[in-house]
C-alpha cells in the first residue's frame, strides 16, 4: 500500500468520530461510547480488521435494525459461580460493561466465575474484554464464535468459524478501580488467519500464503477470490481444529447462542441479528496460589526475556498517542459521522 494513501491518526480522534458515527445512525450515547471505545483499542493494538474496518457495518446494521442501538441487557446472577447478561441483540461492549462488576465479585468470592454473554452483536477484537479482567487483577480466558469459514480437516464444507480465544494475565498491580498492569495476554483466530486478512487481499488483488485456505473442492489455493468461495483451515491442523470445536462449546452451547454453522455473514448490512455468544472463564488468582502466583508469573517473564528477541506476548506493548489509517477508510468513516 503507498503511504500516500496512509494518514496518522490520533486515538482520540479514531474513539470520538466512531462515536459521532454511530450515535448519527441510531445508537444511544451509552452504547456509541462502549463501542468506540473497543474500536479505539482495537487500533491501538494494530488489530485493523476489528477497528476501523468495522464502522460501516455496524452504522448500516444500526440502520437496518440488524443491531439493536438502545437495548437495555439484563443480568442473571442466580448462581455464585455463574453471571449471564442477556444482550438482547444489541451490542456486546455494552452488554459486557453491565455485568462486569458482578462478574469480578463473583469471582473474587467463589475464586472462578463463569460469565456468559448471550445473544449479541459480534465482540470483533476479544482481548479488549480480557485485558479489563486482568486490570482487575484476575486471570481470564474469553472466547467467541463467528459466521462458518473454517472446514474440519479433511473436509472441504466450512463447520466453524475463526472462533478467537484471547487470554489475560495480571501482574499483580491490580486493583478494584481496575487500573492493574498485565502480565502478558494474547488474542487470536483458531483459523490459520482470521477472515478480514483474506477479504483484504482479495481487495486488493494479491495472493494469500498456502496454508490459510482451501478451494471449494478442498484443494489448497493462493487466491484469495477461491478461498472466500472455499473455506479457512484451522491454525495448526487438528490441534486447531480441537481449540476451535472447544470455544464453539462455549460461546454457542454454553450461552444458548446460534453456533457458527447457523450464523449469517456477520457484515451483510441486513438481516437477522448476530446472536452470537461471548463465553469468559475469569480465576482470582489469590484463591489458588496466593502471592506465589505473581512471583511465578514475574519469574516466567524474566526467563523468557533472558533469550534475546523473545518476550512474553504482550509484555511490552506501548500504546501509540496515534496510528496509521488507510486514507479511503478514514475519508469514510468521518462521511458517517456527518464530517
Amino acid at each position: 500500500m503507498s503511504t500516500t494513501n496512509i494518514e496518522q491518526i490520533s486515538l482520540a480522534e479514531i474513539e470520538d468520530t466512531t462515536r459521532i458515527a454511530l450515535e448519527r445512525h441510531g445508537a444511544s450515547p451509552a452504547v456509541a461510547l462502549y463501542v468506540a471505545q473497543a474500536v479505539r483499542f482495537a487500533e491501538s493494538t494494530g488489530n485493523r480488521i476489528c477497528g476501523l474496518y468495522y464502522v460501516q457495518s455496524y452504522c448500516e446494521q444500526l440502520t437496518s435494525g440488524r443491531v439493536n442501538g438502545v437495548v437495555e441487557p439484563t443480568i442473571t446472577h442466580d448462581n455464585p459461580g455463574a453471571v449471564r447478561v442477556d444482550a438482547r441483540f444489541g451490542f456486546a461492549q455494552p452488554a459486557f460493561a453491565a455485568g462486569f462488576d458482578t462478574a469480578v465479585q463473583a469471582a473474587r468470592s467463589n475464586g472462578v466465575c463463569g460469565y456468559a454473554i448471550e445473544h449479541s452483536h459480534t465482540c470483533t477484537a476479544l482481548g479488549y474484554f480480557t485485558q479489563q479482567f486482568a486490570r482487575a487483577g484476575l486471570i481470564a480466558l474469553g472466547s467467541t464464535n463467528a459466521t462458518a469459514r473454517v472446514a474440519p480437516p479433511g473436509g472441504s464444507q466450512p463447520l466453524l468459524g475463526t472462533n478467537p480465544i484471547a487470554f489475560a494475565v495480571p501482574d499483580g498491580s491490580g486493583g478494584p478501580d481496575g487500573s492493574g498492569g498485565i502480565a502478558f495476554q494474547f488474542d487470536f483466530s483458531t483459523s490459520a488467519i482470521a477472515l478480514g486478512k483474506i477479504t483484504m487481499a482479495a481487495a486488493a488483488g494479491d495472493p494469500i500464503p498456502l496454508g490459510w485456505a482451501v478451494d471449494e473442492n478442498g484443494n489448497d489455493t493462493t487466491d484469495p477470490a477461491a478461498a472466500l468461495r472455499g473455506s479457512l483451515l484451522s491454525a495448526g491442523g487438528y490441534k486447531g481444529y480441537g481449540i476451535g470445536l472447544m470455544v464453539e462449546i462455549f460461546a454457542s452451547a454454553l450461552t444458548g447462542s446460534l453456533p457458527s454453522s447457523a450464523l449469517a455473514p456477520l457484515k451483510a448490512p441486513e438481516g437477522d441479528p448476530h446472536d452470537i455468544g461471548q463465553f469468559y472463564l475469569v480465576i482470582d488468582p489469590s484463591a489458588f496460589g496466593g502471592n506465589s502466583f505473581f512471583e511465578r508469573v514475574a519469574q516466567l517473564g524474566a526467563s523468557v526475556a533472558e533469550q534475546d528477541g523473545a518476550r512474553l506476548p504482550g509484555s511490552r506493548r506501548v500504546i501509540p498517542g496515534a496510528v496509521s489509517v488507510d486514507s479511503p477508510l478514514w475519508t469514510a468513516t468521518k462521511s458517517l459521522a456527518g464530517i
